[in-house]
């Protein structure tokens, strides 16, 4: 292959989404000297509206250095393209030449994988390179960017645990996640004993109810003294609704081009304080978002994360040689590569497994804890507080 590699960013930025950019432009420079790389900016945005930066001869020592910032050095997008906007998109790698498109992203971005595939033909390559905070892509035992994300969350938890213990009171902190639990179930990771907080987690694979979740605060409070709470911005009510949907009024919901309602900057923070302020009152309470705090933190880069992410960015140029699919980082002892095709990721969400959750409480199995310790080792001892 010696015409023109595209590679692209999508979706959500990343702690390490740059690392799987730099792995695949060096492997580009490796296994086909004399190859163009392009990096197109905002995503598709930019292959229809031929906006690229060219990458070909960027200095190794510039590459290594972006590789280790978080964000999307290229800029990113969440358009969904259709049939119309795709037909640009193949104009647009056509102009330039391109034998293979490399995307990085979530099942939204294979999504467009497939569908560019499809209508290629097999004339340029389509890959997709994994890239998640959420770990919610099948055929992946975990993605790039949860484990950066993960150890932010799993270090948020035990801290705040620790100030609640010398201060008592409820604290509830609210972890992206729109269909899986797996970032929201990481405040676990670090969790010292059995008394220790999170002490109630709350993740979108179980129906939320708000007189339940006060029930569950108040027995808690009781039986420590205080209570340390995890909840999935995308927890949903018993008719699958997102908890966010009950709470504010349809004229107000946002959604994005996906279709996904808005959960960030939504009233979730408040209606959790007001419930918490009326049914439990005169007990100090606090509720906060994380927000994208957690997500592209430059504070907790895991260098697993970073060599992985690197990685999968390299072995998506090799499975370019090889026509379309999709990179998964798979489990066998360690953490081995494999291609899958496109149809099995595109636009399918992996739910965090029921047997991670405890079958009657609100928090994790000790199937839970032993995957999420793998990935999330603990980072800091802590001594036992005398409180």
């Amino acid at each position: 292959m010696a015409g023109t590699f595209v590679i692209a960013q999508g979706g959500g930025p990343t702690a390490v989404i740059n690392q799987t950019l730099a792995g695949a432009v060096l492997e580009v420079r490796k296994r086909h000297p004399g190859a163009r790389v392009l990096g197109s900016l905002h995503g598709v945005r930019g292959i229809r509206d031929g906006n690229y930066v060219d990458l070909t001869d960027l200095p190794e020592a510039q590459l290594r250095l972006i590789a280790g910032t978080p964000g999307s050095a290229l800029g990113s997008t969440r358009d969904k393209p259709d049939t119309a906007y795709c037909d640009l998109i193949l104009s647009g790698l056509k102009k330039v030449d391109a034998e293979a498109f490399i995307y990085i992203g979530g099942n939204d971005t294979a999504g467009t994988q497939q569908i560019l595939g499809d209508a290629a033909g097999g004339s340029i390559a389509m890959v997709h390179a994994p890239k998640t905070i959420d770990n919610d892509l099948v055929e992946n035992d975990h993605t790039p960017g949860f484990i950066s994300a993960a150890e932010f969350v799993a270090g948020a938890f035990l801290s705040v645990d620790l100030d609640f213990r010398a201060l008592p009171g409820i604290y509830v902190g609210i972890v992206m996640g729109r269909h899986a639990g797996f970032l929201t179930a990481a405040s676990a990771a670090w969790q010292q004993d059995e008394t220790s907080g999170p002490h109630l987690i709350y993740v979108p694979e179980r129906a939320f109810d708000i007189p339940r979740f006060i029930d569950d605060v108040r027995s808690t409070y009781d039986r420590h003294g205080c209570c340390v709470v995890a909840v999935s911005e995308g927890v949903s009510t018993a008719d699958g609704k997102a908890l966010v949907e009950s709470l504010v009024p349809p004229e107000r919901l946002e959604r994005d081009q996906h279709g996904n309602v808005k959960l960030s900057g939504s009233d979730l923070t408040a209606a959790l304080e007001h419930a918490l302020a009326e049914h439990l009152p005169g007990k100090r309470a606090r509720v906060d978002a994380f927000g994208f705090l957690l997500r592209g933190n430059v504070g907790s880069i895991s260098q697993t994360d970073a060599r992985e992410a690197f990685e999968a960015g390299a072995f998506a140029v090799q499975v370019a040689g090889e026509g379309s699919g999709s990179v998964a980082l798979q489990h066998d002892g360690s953490t081995v590569l494999a291609k899958v095709p496109l149809a099995d990721v595109a636009g399918k969400t992996r739910h965090m497994p029921d047997s991670f959750l405890h079958r009657q409480e609100n928090r994790l199995s000790e199937e839970g804890y032993a995957y999420l310790k793998r990935l999330v080792p603990a980072k800091h001892k802590v001594g036992q507080p005398f409180v």
